[in-house]
């Protein structure tokens, strides 16, 4: 008897696909766990290696530099040379690189070792992203990226506060060490999916374009840290206007400069840098706030912040069950839920309170960052999704710091910055040029149908 249209649309999905799923999740947890382990834990790295005070900060913005700066060529090459290859080679160089950082005998060795940690990194998350997108079947990538987005934004929040715990029971070397067999298991569940490439003619890499854009971005990202610093900026403004130049003439530009003319491409990855900000502030003051004026400690603030975690990592998920017709108006109403929710965690507010709106704040903001990368998948060219999840990964990434510049640094931080900037996002996608980003989100997923790419079913 032939199996009914229901029992067939629920069949289990391909070994392949299952494996490219176990793969990408684990390895974007190493990548996000590695990317906040250090934060509690630096004070104590500083004072047991060698070295000069003004090298210890450049063991975390070394790393975000690395891999910021470097994801748009690294979707650029997975499209190009295979996604699954591009994955299992930074899943290589990331584990390579924590247990160099475990071996660390000195700050300056250990900086250049997250640098080339942060290198993998770029690697793993946007070839992981575009080998999700082409490896499922039509209608589902954006769920198995939402579960992968789901298990980051466990260890995005979960990070601080699980370094800080082995820094202080075992020692600060045991964070790098729980990523090495985890980045090994990932890399043999990566040999078992399919490999998949932009299989279009122009099979090489811009070089000028990627010297070009990740020198811009290096810049960016400079400025961004240091506002004042001006001469970053300016870096920043020249090396654009050479990769635009560069782009314009290359017959395979690594970068199709079409893509910032994607209206719903363009809202939904600068929203997503918005909501990361924001949640990178949410992570920064509220653990503050429960130390330094509840009285907690280290882990009873991360105990209490469980709940507020939970809601985080669950908003990967959800986005991956957002249609792309939908993902712009739902952004919109995850940054305005947001807002009112970061707006309600100001002095005096008890503490029940306080976890309550952090936990709606953290729900909101983890559906608003997971669409930004299963939304912005959805309207591009399959061929392209590694360039594409490159360049939204990139965005979101080098803008994380904007947050902690709103919040402040002193003792008591706020999170009203964080919460007008949502506000004013949301306002700008709820404009009346939403109905034509709708539009263009139907053609595009239209067009996608024809090449058997993600698509609403």
């Amino acid at each position: 008897m032939p199996a009914s249209p229901r029992r067939t649309a629920a069949a289990p999905y391909p070994p392949p696909a299952r494996w490219a799923l176990a793969a990408v999740a684990t390895g974007a947890f190493c990548v996000q766990l590695d990317s906040f382990a250090l934060n509690l834990a630096l004070p104590v790295v500083r004072a047991a290696l060698p070295g000069s005070a003004t090298a210890a900060p450049w063991v975390i913005s070394g790393y975000l530099l690395a891999a910021g700066s470097l994801m748009p060529v690294a979707g650029r090459l997975g499209d190009l040379y295979g996604r699954r290859r591009m994955l299992r080679l930074g899943l290589a160089l990331f584990g390579t690189a924590a247990a160099l950082c475990a071996l660390a005998p000195s700050l300056p060795f250990l900086v250049a070792a997250r640098i080339l940690q942060g290198a993998g990194g770029a690697l793993i998350m946007p070839a992981g992203l575009a080998l999700l997108t082409t490896s499922f079947p039509p209608g589902h990538g954006r769920r198995a990226t939402g579960r992968a987005l789901g298990l980051a934004g466990l260890a995005t929040v979960c990070g601080p506060f699980l370094g800080g715990a082995l820094a202080e029971a075992v020692s600060w070397r045991a964070v790098f060490w729980l990523t090495v067999p985890l980045t090994a298991a990932a890399a043999l569940c990566a040999r078992r999916a399919a490999e998949s490439r932009d299989p279009g003619p122009g099979h090489r890499l811009d070089l000028p374009g990627a010297a070009a854009a990740t020198a811009a971005l290096i810049c960016l990202s400079r400025w961004v840290e240091h506002g004042a610093a001006w001469g970053w900026a300016a870096g920043a403004a020249l090396l654009g206007a050479a990769f635009v130049r560069a782009e314009r003439r290359s017959r395979a530009p690594l970068v199709d400069l079409a893509l910032f003319r994607n209206r719903p491409y363009v809202r939904l990855t600068a929203a997503g840098a918005v909501a990361n900000s924001a949640t990178v502030a949410l992570l920064f003051a509220v653990p503050l706030t429960l130390q330094e004026e509840r009285g907690l400690s280290v882990l009873g603030a991360g105990v209490a912040f469980l709940v507020p975690a939970a809601a985080l990592a669950a908003g990967g998920p959800l986005a991956g069950r957002v249609r792309p017709t939908a993902a712009v108006p739902v952004m919109a109403l995850c940054l305005a839920t947001a807002a009112a929710a970061l707006r309600s965690t100001g002095p005096g507010t008890a503490t029940p309170t306080l976890l309550a709106a952090t936990t709606g704040a953290a729900a909101a903001l983890g559906v608003a960052g997971g669409l930004a990368l299963t939304g912005t998948q959805a309207v591009v060219h399959p061929a392209r999704a590694g360039e594409a999840s490159g360049v939204t990964k990139s965005a979101l990434t080098l803008t994380a710091g904007l947050g902690l510049t709103l919040t402040g640094t002193g003792p008591h931080p706020s999170l009203l910055g964080p919460a007008a900037v949502c506000l004013l996002a949301s306002l700008a996608l709820a404009l009346p040029l939403v109905p034509g980003g709708v539009r263009a989100v139907r053609g595009a997923t239209r067009g996608r149908r024809g090449t058997g790419a993600d698509s609403d079913g």
